[in-house]
């Protein structure tokens, strides 16, 4: 059996190398903007899931029970962890919060291009405070990110709305409530699935025709002039929306960031803001998704607090970097190989890669018999900067000879010298 679970990865040290250089982005971006770093056990009650989302989430969750009889499962996201830690310190912890988190997260669905039964998410979340400029700096965050690994304006764009729109929409249609939240979903599939299916799925919920042509109608304006012609004057939705651009300008990262009144959001505990991340020419999934989540935590029994976030998944971006080929050539980082050249030198070699590795270097002692062009070979494959060669001539006097691979340069050296 050489293949892993369906839908899984193997990291071989190469695509390790990778995954930091990644994951140390995601945590420069965050903590630039004063986040902290949190975590949480990857396994939860599965009731946390099924409060939050209803019995339909488990067919996609990793679920089973334990020894104790005790439902649980592989955490799906992250949103809900950070709520459950929220709630079991309400009251005690300084509001407000800004927390960021890189989990490793599991699904039960179909694989596809992007998309894996289990993936790293970087998450990052204000928590305690209702004010606009908490959405602003998350696209902060966002931009920090993509311009750290090579991304312009030119590749991405965040397509920003607010759930706000439509509900006021259709909310003078008199559409509210779980209606409200069943039309979100289906709206949110609008770039996956045929219109003709968008538009039976509506009927189906009891929409008529023209209401489907007013959220149609709405979904899609795409500038924030056109949106205030289409709600009322007094609307709260693009009085938040204009101080969220406002807040974007201030940033000075408007270039990055449109308005796009199609983004929705399937989930049903978004409230107002909610953003999408995608490449501009479209090819890929959605790269980072989030917004504001004001409501949350009375869906698991607490008291709401304002929130506002966004998940980053590790896959989709990768994808987008090579397509740009802004995928960095990472080696092993090692600094000096040491090589014996004969058996009767390998204590020698021990003491030669112990007194450099007391010296802070990075060493890798060759630990068998090989020949000087294998260790040439191997030292260049590593990146390494110095070959050592413990040789029976050299070591006669208490030296060994040390290459610089940068230079070409070579000379002798004592332990003490290196």
């Amino acid at each position: 059996m050489t293949k892993g679970v369906r839908g899984t990865r193997d990291f071989y040290p190469e695509d390790m190398r990778l995954r930091n250089w990644l994951f140390d982005n995601f945590a420069y971006a965050s903590l630039l903007h004063g986040f902290e770093e949190y975590d949480s056990p990857i396994l939860e009650h599965e009731e946390l899931y099924t409060r939050k989302q209803g019995e339909d989430i488990v067919k996609q969750l990793y679920n089973f029970e334990d020894k104790g009889s005790r439902k649980v499962s592989l955490r799906p996201e992250m949103t809900p962890s950070l709520a459950r830690m929220v709630m079991s310190r309400a009251g005690v912890l300084p509001m407000p919060i800004k927390w960021f988190s890189i989990p490793q997260c599991w699904r039960y669905e179909r694989t596809q291009k992007g998309r894996g039964r289990e993936h790293y998410q970087w998450n990052v979340d204000i928590w305690g405070t209702s004010e606009i400029s908490a959405d602003a700096e998350l696209f902060s965050v966002i931009v920090t990110f993509l311009e750290s690994v090579g991304l312009t304006k030119n590749d991405v764009v965040i397509r920003v709305s607010s759930r706000k729109v439509l509900e006021e929409v259709l909310g003078s249609l008199e559409i509210e409530g779980d209606l409200f939240a069943k039309t979100c979903v289906i709206v949110d599939k609008m770039d996956k699935l045929p219109s003709e299916t968008i538009n039976e799925q509506l009927s189906g919920l009891g929409h008529s025709k023209e209401v489907i042509s007013s959220i149609q109608s709405t979904l899609g304006i795409k500038s924030l002039d056109s949106l205030k012609n289409t709600l009322e004057n007094d609307s709260e939705a693009f009085s938040e929306l204009y101080t969220l651009f406002s807040a974007i300008d201030s940033y000075g990262i408007t270039d990055w960031v449109e308005f796009d009144g199609s983004i929705v959001r399937g989930l049903a505990y978004y409230t107002g803001c909610v953003f999408e991340v995608n490449d501009r020419e479209g090819k890929f999934r959605a790269i980072c998704g989030g917004g504001r989540y004001d409501k949350l935590l009375s869906t698991l029994g607490g008291k709401d607090l304002p929130a506002t976030g966004f998940g980053f998944g590790d896959m989709v971006i990768m994808e987008l970097l090579a397509d740009k080929n802004l995928i960095p050539e990472l080696l092993s980082g090692v600094e000096d190989v040491v090589i014996p050249l004969s058996s009767e030198l390998r204590n020698v070699a021990v003491k030669v890669a112990s007194a450099l590795r007391r010296s802070d270097r990075l060493v890798d002692l060759v630990l068998d018999d090989k020949k000087i062009k294998w260790a040439f070979k191997h030292a260049e494959r590593a990146g390494a900067t110095r070959l050592i060669l413990v040789a029976p001539d050299e070591w006669s006097r208490q030296k060994v000879k040390v290459k610089d691979l940068q230079s070409g340069e070579e000379f002798e050296a004592s332990i003490e010298q290196l």
